[in-house]
């Protein structure tokens, strides 16, 4: 029993994340009414956890998920294959006109005091329609899995998304899995079928079932409906507020045992003020801060948690898986997509203090 978790030390799987898988198509520094090329990276919230947690982090990980038979789901599926995540895949066939489909984010990446805009498509999306019953959890969890993870975007999809969510965490309770959420609250989707108060009744009975909890004040605010303090003219990177609503956190959900975040402070889109937090156990942890230079700011969030999850899986002191997350974090932000290009040495070398100088 270590962080106030029991961790198994063995299975088949480390981690095995629930969520949607996207492709965002990414013109760079060009706003979309004026772009004639894109790149294509493939994401998703939870996904991405997976994925940074095998490619950086050398870990076992699969993504229990929807997957559509036409191109764009096989564009998909070898980027999945690409980063070493195992797929557990419900498949559905696309009718070749309308769907089902697999989502589409657009977001252009901003510049200097031009902010990115996101915006989606998720028009007859098949992860949408997963429902209780489309996997096997019994068979996904009969080798062993240690960690099992979703989140809100997934949980804001349908009726339906939140229920499996619920299904796949009592699964994994009763194998003996960790279990983790990350709020991740986007109102643009919740605000399609049911809003904040319908969110909040989802995210609660979610959150009955998690042990490992991530997000900010404002996810706490608004998916958890915890109250906490009105946004003012402090520091974006003072953890004070963030610390002052956990005991209410862990009032309502005395089995929640830790809670992170990562801060930041927008000073341009290019240039962020970069650290992260956590409440483990009883005590509070505090990263180091980093100005960081901003080459894509989208899946800093999940790199944060990928980064703080390896150390947990690991073994390494509070302080220490803190930090991890906080350094692959900020590596994350310095390559294109959303996903990690960083070495588990540089992060590791980046969470003790290392620079930016050249290694030769």
């Amino acid at each position: 029993m270590k962080y106030g978790l029991n961790i198994k030390t063995d299975g088949a799987l480390d981690f095995l994340s629930l969520g949607a898988l996207v492709h965002r198509f990414d013109p760079g520094i060009i706003p979309f009414r004026k772009a004639t090329e894109c790149r294509i990276h493939v994401s998703g919230g939870e996904f991405n956890c997976a994925a940074n947690l095998a490619d950086c982090f050398r870990l076992n990980t699969g993504v229990a998920t929807a997957m559509v038979d036409y191109p764009i789901g096989e564009l998909i599926a070898e980027r999945v294959r690409a980063m070493g995540v195992k797929p557990f895949y419900k498949q559905f066939k696309h009718n070749g006109v309308n769907g089902p489909n697999m989502a589409t984010v657009y977001s252009d990446q901003g510049f200097g005091v031009r902010a990115p805009v996101v915006f989606y498509n998720r028009s007859n999306e098949a992860a949408a329609q997963l429902k209780p019953g489309d996997f096997d959890w019994n068979a996904i969890f009969s080798n062993g899995v240690r960690w099992f993870h979703s989140g809100g975007i997934f949980a804001a999809l349908s009726e339906t998304t939140g229920e499996v969510i619920i299904e796949g965490m009592q699964a994994a309770k009763a194998a003996g899995a960790v279990t983790s959420f990350d709020l991740n609250y986007r109102a643009k989707l919740w605000n399609i079928w049911g809003g904040q108060e319908r969110a909040q009744a989802v995210i609660r009975r979610i959150v009955e079932n998690v042990d490992v909890l991530v997000g900010n004040e404002e996810d706490l605010q608004l998916g958890l409906g915890i109250p906490g303090p009105e946004a003012g003219t402090r520091s974006k990177l003072d953890p004070s507020a963030f610390f002052g609503m956990i005991d209410q956190v862990v009032a309502k959900y005395p089995q929640v045992k830790i809670v992170a975040t990562t801060l930041r402070e927008v000073k341009s889109t290019s240039r962020h003020g970069w650290g992260a937090v956590a409440w483990i156990d009883g005590k509070t942890y505090v990263s180091p801060t980093a100005e960081l230079d901003v080459h894509d700011r989208v899946g800093g969030g999940d790199g944060f948690a990928s980064g703080f999850f390896y150390g947990l899986l690991s073994g390494e002191s509070e302080q220490e898986a803190v930090n991890l997350g906080w350094a692959h974090g900020a590596l994350l932000t310095t390559f294109p997509g959303d996903t990690t290009m960083a070495s588990v040495e540089q992060v590791r070398a980046f969470a003790k203090g290392g620079s930016a100088r050249i290694q030769r």
